[in-house]
């Protein structure tokens, strides 16, 4: 079964209002902080699906395995054991038991997502964990901040609220470089961009904007005003005119 075939659960009638926020987007967009500030101005939980494929990566290269050799990655996408932690407060990823928030955010790790995150195996077994994760916050009455790459065109498509966010790519590759402690700006563009055209490229959930999804540039604004934007797009759908 490909990721785009594993159907939704339905949202029982007790769930509480179901609101799921899906932001999607570019490496330096803004994705994270956009959306743990969502999260935290609504009261909702908080996912970062991209943390659990560099889970993921991370725990393929501690082993040695080769990212490049898909049927490798295939073979062992089943293994590592993926806690993702919903608070947008104090956001946690853990791997068999070992907390790797920091690990997964290395440039190895950068350099190795993407060729891991295009294996269908891959994204079909984290598509059931981030549907699973997003069924039961919804089962507990409260609503949830999905961010990633392919949350409204594959993970949750029938999301109230849907965001594309991008940026320019001089824009985006500073941000990042200030994330990873002051490296090469001109590097990092030159890897985002390729990590865009891996991305929107690969066969399985590529990076599209979804049917639905408010396009934002964020290039022009403040994190504060990017998020206010997106709070007001959930408090519309809560209250419509």
């Amino acid at each position: 079964m490909s990721p785009t075939d594993t159907p939704v659960p339905p949202v029982p009638a007790n769930a509480g209002p179901p609101l799921v926020v899906a932001v999607d987007g570019t490496s330096g967009s803004g994705k994270s902080s956009t959306s743990r500030g969502v999260a935290q101005r609504l009261g909702l939980a908080y996912l970062d699906t991209g943390a659990q494929f560099r889970a993921i990566t991370w725990w393929m290269l501690r082993r040695g395995v080769d990212v490049h050799d898909a049927a490798a990655v295939a073979g062992l996408a089943a293994e590592p054991r993926l806690v993702s932690g919903t608070d947008p407060s104090a956001p946690t990823i853990h791997v068999d038991g070992e907390d790797v928030s920091a690990p997964i955010r290395t440039p190895e790790v950068n350099s190795a997502v993407s060729p891991v995150s295009a294996v269908p195996e891959v994204r079909t077994r984290l598509l059931e964990l981030q549907r699973a994760i997003v069924f039961e916050t919804l089962a507990a009455g409260r609503g949830i901040v999905v961010e990633g790459r392919d949350i409204g065109s594959v993970v949750w498509p029938d999301a109230p609220v849907k965001v594309y966010l991008s940026a320019d790519p001089a824009a985006r590759a500073s941000r990042r470089s200030r994330e990873e402690g002051g490296t090469d700006v001109a590097a990092t563009e030159q890897s985002l961009l390729a990590r865009d055209a891996i991305d929107s490229g690969r066969a399985t959930a590529p990076l599209v904007l979804a049917d639905g999804a408010v396009a934002i540039d964020t290039t022009p604004y403040t994190l504060e005003e990017v998020v206010a934007q997106v709070v007001a797009l959930a408090r519309a759908v809560e209250a419509p005119a």
